[in-house]
């Protein structure tokens, strides 16, 4: 991984917490897969081990579903780096109790302790993410989301095959308590280094019905649709990572007939997988959140989801395959490929969301959403076991076939998505463009405001000036655009579903002249970006030409701030009129290096057309 994000490791304000964090998660997963291997041993003879099993699994996820709402609510209330401690010295005295049950192969005890355990996560889980960006910056949330599901990621991997690494099955009990009550104290004294983390809402009176307080904070998740959408994006994602690790043993088992080494690999594959897509989703999201990779990562997911279904096929029949055989099959391989694909794609869809969420949620309510999205999470991963009893136990179907219905619904639920919520598409478009035709360098970012109205001003080269600033700007900007360029056939589409709003003169068309400024007073009014180009058109000389009257107009209407930009080394590419209109001429460039500098902002009073288009003239001749 970059320096840049490992950087945040080493700095008191993330370090602590990812370490806490990501210790919790590895003796949640080594504390359950001692107690697979207790009930697997037979300890209780009256009763089914598969029952045992799914009894286990019902224990943990039963407290996300009875105390998330009181867990977001307390996460909001109370100042967050103090609960954290509260809770990690609740693990240590929990993990103590199982020691003595483990001594004692007391299974009910440890299903008790299991719920506790699962009580415990329901309360971190909401402050997890909701800490993340009062710690971070807008710049580094994607990095500090990306080394958490990496590091949440590799310790589920660790504490899944921790009975391999640790030889559990025959271990005595002092070293299972051992383990488990050092990686809880471990988790505490690393909490107690976390920096202070403002409580959202002191104020806030926690509300005891749970069951109305549960569709409260559901309410708060649906307040913004793109919000809500992103949550139940994450659950989706979880109800198919807990479908193909849940079936995973069986298809290792039933049809590639292998050992409990290749299981391990190949849950192990997958993991590193989803590790490897969350780096690789923080290098190609250039320090902000990339919605774009979304509807890629969905891509991946169905496209390797579907190779899954046949990939196993070409391997020998009746042989069993232990690691060694199995990597020198090229059946084999396609398999771990796939598994691979399907995680690093995944790791492509879920970073995003999550930064997404802790973007552009009210802060006031974060911790709630994040509960929310906690309730979720379980009753998908319910779902999940359901669907796979149902098509598997009762329909009959293969795993195989099981895994082909996963990746073929994922389409499904994509196309829904993106349909409700057109945003993620457009920034998938938007991305492909800026990182195939233009190299796109960026300066000055950070002089737009995160929240609050401003209007941005910036002369106008080619037909996707919008679509590269749309790209670089981390909010969602409204941009005023001439009307013949808003009715181009396609490219409408994208205008359209991005909010464009579209301008004609007052003399040819007043009525549209009329509903431009109407639409551009209303999103100021709400608090949101819009951008114009005050030249009115496209330059047909590569020459900055004069600016119109209406940007002084739009700010004596409602006055805020104004933001100058510029693009530069557009001229003479594919888009640009250099030569004849774009698209009547044959391409002479199709790569270029471009350059969009951000200036200061200007205070409504002191705007002049001609003071702004000389900041905008500077800003493109700056080298």
């Amino acid at each position: 991984m970059s320096d840049r994000v490992f950087s945040l490791l080493a700095k008191r304000r993330f370090g602590p917490f990812f370490f806490t964090q990501f210790l919790g998660a590895f003796n949640d997963n080594v504390f359950r897969q001692a107690l697979i291997l207790l009930i697997a041993s037979g300890v209780v003879a009256s009763v089914d081990v598969n029952t045992l099993n799914n009894l286990a699994l019902a224990m943990f996820i039963l407290p996300f579903f009875l105390f998330s709402a009181l867990a977001g609510q307390v996460a909001d209330k109370y100042e967050k780096a103090w609960l954290l401690r509260k809770i990690k010295f609740a693990e240590i005295i929990i993990m103590a109790c199982a020691g003595a049950a483990f001594f004692f192969n007391a299974v009910y005890a440890l299903l008790a302790l299991l719920f506790l355990m699962g009580l415990q996560s329901t309360f971190f889980g909401p402050i997890k993410y909701s800490i993340i960006p009062q710690s971070l910056s807008s710049k580094e949330l994607v990095s500090g989301n990306a080394l958490v599901e990496m590091g949440t990621f590799l310790a589920i991997l660790l504490g899944s095959i921790s009975g391999v690494l640790l030889k559990m099955d025959a271990a005595s009990p002092a070293i299972i308590a051992g383990a488990v009550v050092g990686l809880a104290a471990l988790g505490y004294l690393c909490a107690r280094m976390i920096p202070s983390a403002p409580a959202a809402d002191s104020t806030l009176k926690l509300n005891w019905n749970l069951w109305a307080e549960t569709w409260r904070i559901v309410g708060h998740a649906r307040r913004i649709e793109s919000v809500w959408i992103s949550v139940l994006g994450i659950s989706w994602f979880w109800f198919l990572g807990a479908a193909y690790t849940t079936q995973l043993k069986v298809y290792v088992d039933d049809y590639l007939l292998g050992t409990d080494g290749l299981y391990a690999l190949l849950l192990g594959t997958f993991s590193v997988g989803i590790g490897l897509g969350s780096f690789l989703c923080e290098k190609m999201s250039g320090q902000r959140v990339e919605l774009g990779l979304v509807p890629l990562g969905s891509i991946g997911l169905s496209a390797f989801g579907i190779d899954l279904f046949f990939s196993y096929a070409g391997l020998p029949h009746g042989v069993t395959m232990a690691i060694s055989n199995f990597v020198v099959e090229p059946a084999g391989v396609r398999v771990l490929i796939d598994l691979l694909g399907i995680g690093v794609f995944g790791g492509f869809y879920i970073v995003p969301l999550f930064a997404f969420i802790q973007q552009r949620a009210d802060q006031r309510y974060l911790s709630r959403i994040i509960a929310a999205n906690n309730i979720l999470n379980s009753l998908f991963m319910v779902g999940s076991a359901v669907a796979g009893m149902l098509l598997v136990g009762v329909f009959d179907l293969s795993v195989p076939q099981f895994f082909l219905v996963l990746a073929v619904a994922n389409v499904a639920v994509a196309i829904y998505i993106y349909t409700v919520v057109p945003e993620f598409l457009i920034r998938l478009l938007i991305w492909m463009l800026t990182n195939t035709l233009y190299r796109v360098k960026r300066e000055g970012l950070e002089n737009i405001p995160d929240q609050g109205a401003c209007l941005l001003v910036c002369n106008h080269v080619s037909y996707v000036d919008a679509l590269l600033i749309g790209g670089s700007v981390r909010r969602p900007a409204r941009f005023v655009m001439a009307k013949p360029i808003y009715d181009l056939p396609l490219m409408n589409i994208l205008f359209r579903t991005g909010k464009t709003i579209p301008i004609d003169s007052k003399e040819r068309n007043p009525e549209v002249y009329q509903a431009a400024f109407r639409r551009i007073r209303e999103e100021l009014e709400d608090g949101q970006v819009v951008c114009l180009f005050p030249e009115g058109k496209l330059t047909s000389d590569g020459e900055l030409a004069e600016f119109k009257s209406g940007m002084e107009k739009i700010v004596k209407e409602t006055p805020v701030p104004v933001i100058p930009m510029a693009l530069s080394g557009l001229w003479g590419s594919f888009f640009s009129h250099k030569g004849g209109p774009a698209l009547s001429r044959p391409p002479k460039r199709f790569w270029s290096r471009i350059k969009l500098s951000v200036g200061t902002a200007v205070a409504p009073q002191a705007v002049n057309r001609e003071q702004i288009r000389q900041a905008v003239l500077s800003l493109r001749e700056r080298p």
